[in-house]
């Protein structure tokens, strides 16, 4: 299952397919009992599609046996056991893809010619993804990190690994007992190595990069590194080895404060647009900015949603799921809509935004 939305990644998938294009999302859940329901759910959802595909008089026959088969292989390739908030599957004539998602969706099944991509830019933008380094003198450790855990990234080059001379050394590095290990020039090459690595990481990815390890390779770092000089130090050895709960524990208390900063310039920041009268509140008033292109920072409240139609184009009103021209997924596109304009969009806990209604936005005019 994919994780990572790389702009590249977005426009592949925003590329006009051949009809019909099949977008699949289904809620799931991450703990128990909730995610009981998630296998019955997800091959429903799954078998609505089919049946859409079915009645489609304009799809041929040779074309829907293609996109059943392509439904069925990426149903064969979800993993629920390391299921998060949401799930999207995207098939077309010889392809698919299965998304995992930090963020919760609507239950559909969408067939059009481009498939249905604003809940994943929604869900990336509330993920506040980062990057941790963990370093030791024999094993330099990736990490991707999200909203609650981080899990190793094998790619890029990483894991970098080499052997250390003594037989004895990995022991006593884990321990911090082997402080001239990060003295000698050949763990002078190996963390430069990590570096460059690290960097060209960065370039296509680009977000908050956190350091792991013993003072004496954090001190290199700041003598030889680029990237790795200016990102968040933690010291905390063993890491390169160690668990990816150990590795959230470390870091979590550093990013609850950068985040905690974070929320609290987000609040200054549109009191300040109140008082300018460069603010909008509710989602009816941020839906009309952001379809002009005025938002120019959004702040939307982490377990906001909300289920809308629209009254003859002019407003949005409150719907029930099951209208027919329900919209249940209107803050992710309310969220799409600002980031292709070029917004900055901050999610925020809820309860952040007073009495704003769960969503508001600073204006450019």
């Amino acid at each position: 299952m994919e994780h990572a939305l790389s702009p590249a990644t977005l426009t592949e998938l925003r590329r006009p397919r051949p009809y019909p294009a099949v977008s699949v999302l289904t809620p799931t859940h991450r703990r128990e009992p909730d995610n009981a329901q998630d296998p019955v759910r997800l091959r429903n959802v799954v078998a609505e599609a089919k049946k859409q595909l079915e009645a489609d008089p304009s799809v041929t026959r040779e074309r829907r046996m293609d996109l059943v088969e392509q439904l069925d292989r990426a149903l064969a390739e979800v993993d629920l056991t390391h299921a998060e908030d949401g799930l999207a599957i995207f098939a077309a004539p010889g392809e698919h893809q299965v998304w995992s998602l930090a963020r919760t969706v609507p239950e559909r099944v969408v067939l059009s010619d481009t498939f249905l991509t604003r809940n994943l830019v929604a869900a990336q933008a509330s993920e506040r993804p980062f990057w941790v380094l963990s370093v030791s003198a024999d094993r330099i450790t990736l990490w991707n990190g999200g909203v609650d855990r981080v899990v190793e990234e094998n790619s890029g080059g990483f894991p970098l690994t080499r052997s250390l001379e003594d037989p004895d050394a990995e022991r006593q590095e884990r321990v911090g007992n082997l402080p001239s290990s990060f003295r000698d020039e050949q763990t002078r090459h190996f963390l430069r190595d990590a570096d460059t690595a690290v960097g060209a990481v960065l370039r296509r990815h680009p977000r908050p990069l956190y350091v792991t390890g013993e003072t004496a390779a954090l001190s290199l770092l700041e003598e030889i590194g680029t990237v790795t000089k200016e990102a968040a130090h933690i010291p905390h050895g063993g890491l390169a080895h160690g668990t990816p709960d150990a590795v959230w524990h470390a870091v979590r208390p550093l990013i609850s404060a950068e985040e905690k900063k974070d929320v609290d310039a987000v609040v200054r920041e549109l009191e300040s647009a109140r008082g300018r009268k460069a603010f909008a509140a509710g989602v009816d008033e941020v839906w009309q900015t952001a379809a002009e292109g005025r938002v120019q920072l959004l702040a939307v409240e982490e377990n906001f949603r909300v289920t809308v139609r629209d009254d003859d184009g002019d407003h949005l009103v409150p719907a029930e799921s099951s209208d027919l021209d329900a919209r249940e997924d209107i803050v992710d596109e309310i969220v799409e809509q600002c980031l292709e304009t070029g917004a900055e969009v901050r999610f925020v806990p809820d309860g952040s935004l007073g009495d704003a209604k769960g969503i508001a936005g600073v204006l450019r005019y």
